[in-house]
């Protein structure tokens, strides 16, 4: 499940184990639900030497379409991407402004998940159409089930401990998300619990896992070592601190901790993931126009877009193009 996933978590490493018995073994990555952070770098940004993450900028842009547009040459990408911005020029001027990106981008981001929720619900369910409501007790059976089937050296001590509180999350999820507390899931409902940061009665549980990720020693709060080792591991070498990590601590010190007790309590790690007011579509639009703005008139010719198309799609098989894949046309 994601978000991002945070799923802040930028760049999150996926790990595919095998299974016994047909069930299927969860990502643990896939259970980190935080959303990226939106008033720093770190959303924008990743990797020990805080390289631009394009990543991030594509998912935004093409939604589910991001990892086909991976498979694709350069050629390949300008070509679908000429056809996406004739899509978004909206009145047809030739211009692309920040308000008809945002709009893109919400457009995007909302199929995403509406897809994303179609898709696991039919795993869920089998395909089967009759079912329309999603029990618990099927859930954890099918995420979880390998957890009493599998043979106790199949999985380490601390994997399965892992597995055991990710099942813990999941309930705690599915009870904020089963309105009607019937103990299953319509699909409407489901799309909360996969999604819990996009819906407003499931913010508590956002941070709520915010704060177990990050907060090592168990105290309900969040150091500035905590909250930098969330983002920063140093190297064995014992190379210089990175300036963005001196900047992340400032930024803790100085925005985040704002009653300046050294610590980020669980209010504050609210108002850091999950700012009121705030324009996730709106920022990442601003953000993209900043990127490919040549002549600083805030808005994009198709020409400035397909310059930068590495920043609106890139592409990873420069050297493959179209034996990879099928694609069809925009």
């Amino acid at each position: 499940m994601k978000y991002c996933l945070l799923v802040p978590e930028v760049l999150l490493i996926v790990v595919v184990l095998s299974l016994v018995f047909g069930l299927a073994i969860p990502d643990k990555d896939d259970h980190k639900t935080r959303p990226k952070t939106v008033d720093s770098d770190d959303s924008h940004y990743g990797g020990g030497e805080r390289v631009h993450n394009a990543d991030y900028d594509h998912k935004a842009f093409l939604g589910e379409d991001a990892e086909e547009f991976d498979q694709l040459s350069p050629e390949e990408s300008k070509e679908r991407l000429s056809k996406m911005v004739d899509r978004i020029d909206k009145n047809g001027d030739g211009f692309v402004t920040a308000e008809e990106l945002k709009d893109w981008i919400h457009i995007s981001q909302k199929k995403y998940i509406v897809d994303d929720v179609e898709r696991q619900w039919k795993t869920q369910t089998a395909d089967d159409e009759s079912v329309t409501a999603l029990s618990w007790d099927d859930y954890k059976k099918r995420t979880f089930g390998f957890l009493d089937e599998l043979a106790d050296n199949t999985v380490s001590t601390d994997d399965s401990n892992t597995y055991r509180e990710m099942l813990k999350r999941d309930e705690r999820r599915w009870n904020l998300a089963d309105r009607n507390q019937d103990n299953a899931l319509n699909k409407e409902e489901f799309m909360d619990f996969l999604h819990p940061e996009e819906a407003q009665h499931m913010r508590d549980v956002v941070v709520d896992e915010t704060l177990e990720d990050i907060d090592k020693n168990g105290d309900g709060m969040v150091s500035v070592d905590e909250y930098i080792s969330d983002m920063y591991a140093p190297d064995a070498t014992g190379d210089q601190v990175p300036d963005w990590v001196i900047r992340e601590k400032d930024q803790f010190r100085e925005i985040r901790d704002k009653n300046k007790d050294g610590f980020m309590d669980r209010d504050e790690i609210r108002e850091w993931i999950i700012p009121p007011d705030y324009d996730h579509s709106e920022a990442e639009a601003k953000h993209l126009i900043r990127e490919a703005d040549t002549n600083q008139d805030s808005k994009l010719t198709k020409a400035e877009i397909l310059d930068s198309y590495d920043v609106f799609v890139g592409s990873q098989a420069t050297d493959f193009g179209d034996a990879l894949l099928r694609h069809e046309e925009f």
